[in-house]
């Protein structure tokens, strides 16, 4: 990994310095003190750790540090700062903070940083949107954590898939193509039975880790909660995208005890969206993960009570509570509950594709993803607005570009600014009435066998990675049919069930089949797939929450 110096901002931050202004009320926050060369002011595996700004002299950001493969990451100067998102989402450094000359520090505390970024409008979007810069650049690198493991091994793929939809900064030794995984191996005495490994700085390697073991290194860092075997809250949010957030945010800031849960990490299959530009107030749009990163660490300021991998497993409803258990057995129970559990893409129905899912074949495309197939052509699958992102993003640095749909156009599933933008540029082919039927691979994916639905006509494609978005399948299998769906699993609410009404009442708009039980976001039957209506249902549905309660005589709190 080449190092990052001060003349290389464009990759890691803004290109002006923190302002004199900024800079002043930085200092009100915290204190200076002098450092010499050499001081270590935080270290790889640090639980916290404090925001540091440069007045004088230099400071480096390590990887490895004292390490035979130590690595610079990046150098900074005076009215720079140190650190990237992690800090914020409370994750556990990865990298070390040194001074490379003597000079002079301010040293904000963590917890004041949390405080600005709550209270500060403008200088907690510098900050963060340079934390966010950060650690997309880190993904690009495939600076952080360490995999070692087979791309034919499923567990190796599975912690791929796992890593990306957490937007985790991840260097990928692929034991089948790099001969210094197996030397690195050997050097750690790690017997090939053990694999995959995850080698995390300053913290004890992960030895085929199983889902347990992810959630217990990153599952819980927002918050330190109670034990929620024994409470029970006033609302549990199944499900971290858009609508979850939304519903869980609103929630807590209007008084009540808030659980939000999530299988793997918040943002949903929005937080996987390389940019979305229709989304109001952002007009130049945003990433799925700064959408992700923000709406989490908003949350968090309101008290939401935060737990990454919990997976619902089994639902249960008994005397006005509910209870929803995980598939590591951990238990939440509420009084009322949004679900907002969302899809899963569609797998694609290929033979032999599922080998090289999560290593050339991907179902999403963020920074994590493209790196793997820089200037060579890709082929994106898929008509709908995902699709059309997907392909617009990659086509930053992969050509060609090959979108393929299996209709006759895009008018019918995809924006029209999207349309626009994808018929306008040169790298991205739209082959319309198309449909993969295999697809070709030596070491690595090579390409794609195609077919032309009009004709019957098989041609090949080049490429050397596939990215899927052909539809999705509600993720319901977990309530085991309590609550009431449409033939393809997707709950009904509100108007929906005026059929399953009983003399007590009506539902509510978005309340299922299950009082007390409301549905947002895209799990829900009949909802429009766009981030801001996932947004406006989670609010929408906690107002609904109170006016069950006044309604149904319940008390609140």
């Amino acid at each position: 990994m080449d190092p990052v110096g001060r003349g290389e901002h464009s990759a890691w931050a803004p290109v002006a310095p923190l302002s004199g202004d900024q800079l002043k009320r930085l200092a009100a926050l915290g204190s200076e003190f002098p450092a010499n060369s050499g001081e270590t002011l935080f270290a790889a595996g640090d639980a916290s750790y404090d925001f540091f700004v440069v007045l004088e002299g230099s400071a480096d950001i390590v990887d490895r540090l004292g390490e035979a493969h130590e690595r610079l990451v990046a150098s900074y100067g005076p009215a720079e700062f140190l650190g990237e998102i992690g800090m914020l989402t409370g994750e556990h450094s990865r990298f070390a903070g040194v001074m490379k000359t003597p000079g002079r520090l301010l040293r904000v505390p963590v917890h004041q940083i949390h405080m600005l970024v709550a209270q500060d409008a403008g200088l907690s979007e510098y900050i963060l949107r340079t934390f966010l810069e950060r650690r997309a650049n880190l993904m690009r690198r495939g600076a952080g954590l360490t995999l070692i493991g087979s791309r034919y091994d499923e567990r190796c793929r599975a912690l791929l898939q796992s890593f990306s939809l957490s937007r985790t900064a991840l260097h990928w030794m692929d034991l089948e193509e790099q001969p210094e995984a197996e030397a690195l191996l050997r050097e750690l005495r790690i017997p090939v039975t053990d694999l995959p490994i995850v080698l995390i700085p300053g913290r004890p390697m992960l030895r085929n880790p199983q889902p347990a073991d992810i959630a217990a290194e990153f599952g819980e860092p927002l918050t330190s909660v109670d034990d929620d075997n024994q409470d029970v809250g006033d609302l549990l949010v199944v499900g971290g995208g858009p609508g979850g957030l939304a519903a869980a945010m609103y929630g807590a800031s209007e008084g009540l005890q808030t659980t939000l849960i999530d299988a793997a990490a918040f943002g949903g299959q929005a937080g996987t969206s390389s940019r979305i530009e229709n989304y109001l107030g952002f007009p130049a749009g945003l990433s799925g993960a700064e959408l992700a990163a923000r709406g989490t660490i908003q949350a968090a300021k309101f008290g939401v009570r935060l737990h990454r991998s919990a997976r619902a497993a089994a639902f249960a409803s008994q005397n006005g509570i509910h209870t929803v258990t995980c598939d590591d057995e951990r238990v939440f129970r509420a009084r009322d509950v949004v679900i907002a559990s969302g899809v899963d893409y569609r797998r694609l129905a290929v033979p032999g594709i599922e080998t090289w899912e999560g290593n050339g074949v991907y179902y999403s495309a963020t920074v994590a993803e493209a790196r793997y197939a820089p200037g060579r052509p890709v082929a994106v699958i898929g008509g709908a607005n995902s699709a059309g992102q997907a392909a617009m993003f990659l086509a930053r640095t992969s050509d060609p570009v090959y979108l393929l749909i299996r209709g006759h156009d895009l008018e019918h599933s995809m924006s029209r600014y999207l349309i626009d933008a994808i018929t306008s540029n040169p790298k991205i082919h739209v082959r319309v009435r198309t449909e993969a039927v295999g697809i070709t691979a030596d070491s690595s994916v090579t390409g794609l066998e195609v077919v032309d639905r009009t004709t019957s006509q098989r041609s090949a494609l080049e490429v050397a990675a596939v990215f899927v978005f052909i539809g999705a399948t509600p993720c319901t299998g977990w309530l085991d049919n309590q609550l009431a769906m449409d033939p393809e699993g997707f709950l009904l609410t509100g108007h929906d069930l005026d059929a399953l009404a009983t003399g007590h009442r009506a539902p509510f708009p978005f309340e299922t089949s299950v009082r007390g039980v409301f549905c947002v976001g895209d799990v829900r039957s009949g909802s429009v797939k766009r981030v801001a209506t996932a947004v406006g249902e989670g609010s929408a549905a906690v107002r609904l929450v109170f006016e069950r309660h006044r309604v149904d005589g319940e008390d609140m709190l």
